[in-house]
């Protein structure tokens, strides 16, 4: 993906379409993909992220996780238990993204007939998307705790 020119260290928008904003951060394979691990899946480490089976690289890795921290979507911190690494969390600008996910996920059960998320949850996504949404938000909230 080819990104905007960086000026006075801000990247030059392309236009203000929202769509063209969000992609311009999220348009990749793999920022999304983070976000995921960190809401759902409760992964918070370099070797957690490389450990989620998708087969990113860890000069990718370490780049997306950069431009996310970069971008406010993630904060970045010393491990307690182990100083020599850090954990990642999702700020709130992160945890806003969670209805998108949720929409993708919703979307990806409706179109995709392999889709590895159970059919019971994908008819609790659709009978109370709120809900879901506010559950998940408070069980990141709960991790994220010290």
């Amino acid at each position: 993906m080819t990104h905007p020119a960086i000026v006075n260290g801000n990247r030059r928008r392309r236009s203000d379409c929202p769509i063209a904003f969000s992609l311009d951060l999220f348009g990749d394979r793999w920022s999304l993909l983070v976000v995921r691990d960190l809401a759902f899946k409760g992964r918070n480490s370099f070797g957690g992220f490389l450990a989620a089976g998708e087969g990113i690289a860890t000069n990718v890795l370490a780049e997306r996780l950069e431009r996310l921290e970069r971008a406010g979507v993630i904060t970045k911190r010393r491990d307690p238990d182990k100083g020599t690494r850090f954990v990642y969390g999702l700020t709130e600008r992160g945890i806003d993204l969670v209805p998108l996910l949720l929409e993708m996920i919703a979307w990806s059960g409706r179109h995709d007939r392999r889709t590895a998320v159970s059919k019971k949850f994908l008819r609790e996504l659709e009978d109370n998307r709120d809900e879901v949404a506010r559950r998940m938000i408070r069980n990141i909230g709960n991790r994220s705790r010290p």
